[in-house]
């Protein structure tokens, strides 16, 4: 069996955790550091736990050793990933400080879900081996990763690291230069604020919302993008919708809601419509949402493997 390379995990917060799952079952060594000494005791069972959940073999928290130093977990890894707080701060001094242990040719990437890596790279001198690999929550059941260079990575490196991902069995997706947010996050940012203005209003309610994207749009971006959607939505393609739709769309979008979307209002409003209020009906609720995305997941695989 082909030797894999060494993965470092710092950070074992819920995408941490993640992250550990993705690549121990793609048979890769883990070296997984925590600053939280009672998180680390805990982890194997954690482990075991989300890889079961998922529909994968427990056993592959194995592959997952638990380190007591940041130093430690960085030893020998092609690739680290960080999955600490999005608060700048404290990434600027883990990648000062991973920057300072690892080998000159490990991959520094970040979880980050908004800050990019000009803000916490800047100046180190491995700069050049830094880039945010933006993942879905939870990672291990959704597997596009957007790979996201700052001005000063180098091509090189990018390449290595979506070579590492979509070996893993993820989706690796390259961002071209910079962008706050990255992808993902900006096109959620303005279809959540336009969910939150409409129930706010009173358009319709929280459940006649969630069902138009889950029976309406979800299914259909379950197999395809918006793009490819509307490539088959006319019937001469892309110019005749423009042609036909383009108009209207374009007024929709400027009437489109803002950053006065997410207010406390809007919270109330989508709070009372769920019953699963509380860590605990929160965290057993989420457990169903990993279950159903992993068949999703499951499903998906055999399909792409018949086409």
């Amino acid at each position: 069996m082909e030797k894999k390379d060494v993965i470092g995990i710092v950070g074992a917060g819920l995408i941490g955790r993640a992250w550990a799952c993705v690549f121990a079952r793609a048979d890769h060594p883990v070296q997984l550091w925590d600053p939280e000494p009672s998180l680390r005791a805990r982890m194997p069972e954690l482990l075991r736990a989300m890889l079961e959940e998922a529909g994968n073999d427990p056993a592959a928290a194995d592959r997952v050793t638990v380190c007591e130093t940041l130093e430690e977990a960085l030893r020998g890894a092609a690739l680290v990933q960080e999955s600490c707080p999005e608060i700048l701060d404290i990434k600027r001094e883990l990648f000062a400080r991973m920057d300072q242990s690892a080998a000159p040719d490990t991959i520094l990437a970040s979880s980050s879900s908004a800050l990019v890596a000009s803000e916490f790279a800047a100046g180190l001198p491995g700069a050049r081996r830094c880039l945010v690999a933006h993942p879905v929550n939870p990672p291990h059941v959704i597997p596009v990763v957007e790979l996201c260079p700052s001005p000063e990575t180098d091509a090189g490196i990018l390449s290595r690291a979506e070579a590492i991902y979509a070996g893993a069995g993820q989706v690796p997706v390259l961002l071209n230069h910079e962008i706050p947010g990255f992808v993902l996050n900006r096109l959620q940012a303005v279809l959540l604020a336009e969910a939150l203005r409409l129930v706010s209003e009173g358009v319709c309610s929280v459940q006649g919302l969630d069902d138009t994207i889950r029976h309406g749009l979800g299914r259909r971006w379950a197999l395809m993008g918006p793009l490819e959607t509307i490539s088959l939505n006319a019937p001469e393609g892309l110019h005749d919708y423009m042609r036909r739709y383009g108009p209207m769309l374009g007024r929709l979008a400027d009437d489109g809601a803002g950053a006065e979307a997410f207010s406390d209002r809007a919270a109330d409003i989508v709070g009372a419509a769920f019953p699963h209020s509380g860590p605990d009906s929160v965290r057993a609720r989420t457990a169903w949402r990993d279950r159903e995305l992993a068949a999703l997941d499951h499903h998906l695989h055999s399909r792409n493997a018949k086409d």
